[in-house]
């Protein structure tokens, strides 16, 4: 009972260093749970500065907390209708960042998707890794029909069996070089957000980005342009 009482006061006392706000662009933060070990408005203030206006159009709010979809889907955070919905629980600065870039990406889909889309030279890149990705596997034993491989759309039950039968660590050496990260192999739309986030988070540098997907590479620097997104 007692842990019960301060875990409850900790809560409290977080709940009251955390107030709703809006950011400086007009997004409305708000908090349905508090957020441990990170600075909530120097993280954001950092995605504005970094990503540019024409692409943060779609955002009207961030909501902070543990939703029932999390732990349907096993994800942390998802974008719907102008909304970030993003977990409370985070490791870090870069942590929560990652996050908040990642989804920023699912909401230029459904307005910009005949741009991102529409020449299919993204969705060819990926199906042509994911071709090479079934053969490897299959070399291994894990007899997985190629048709599988070759819907860029999400495929639950390959996401699991990825994630669970092969599991992450493993397509992690498969896919070096291939992929940014094996979360990217999951589909189509995931392959662009990977992309997108790696862009934003190591803006030093796109080097290992350009060598391993030159087209998504080419589409994220065109996005940054808001003329190509109105062509």
């Amino acid at each position: 009972m007692m842990l019960k009482t301060y875990i409850e006061n900790k809560q409290a006392q977080l709940m009251n260093r955390q107030s709703d706000f809006y950011t400086s662009s007009g997004l409305h933060v708000f908090f349905k749970d508090p957020v441990e070990n990170v600075d909530v408005e120097k993280v954001i203030s950092k995605v504005e500065r970094d990503v540019p206006d024409h692409l943060l159009t779609e955002i009207e709010m961030i909501i902070f907390g543990w939703f029932d979809e999390f732990e349907e889907r096993s994800i942390n955070a998802f974008y719907d209708s102008g909304t970030l919905y993003i977990s409370n629980i985070q490791d870090d600065f870069m942590d929560l960042y990652d996050d908040l870039v990642h989804e920023i990406s699912h909401s230029l889909e459904e307005p910009h998707g005949y741009f991102l889309y529409g020449d299919k030279k993204i969705e060819d890149e990926f199906l042509r890794k994911r071709k090479y990705l079934h053969d490897m596997l299959w070399q291994m034993g894990y007899k997985i029909p190629l048709s599988t491989f070759m819907d860029p759309e999400y495929n639950e039950e390959l996401d699991l069996y990825m994630y669970q039968k092969i599991g992450y660590d493993k397509l992690s050496t498969i896919l070096a070089g291939v992929f940014i990260n094996p979360y990217a192999a999951t589909s189509l739309r995931e392959y662009f957000a990977t992309g997108f986030t790696e862009y934003f988070t190591h803006p030093e540098t796109h080097t290992f980005l350009k060598k391993i997907s030159p087209q998504l590479f080419k589409k994220l620097i065109m996005l940054q342009n808001p003329e190509e997104l109105d062509n």
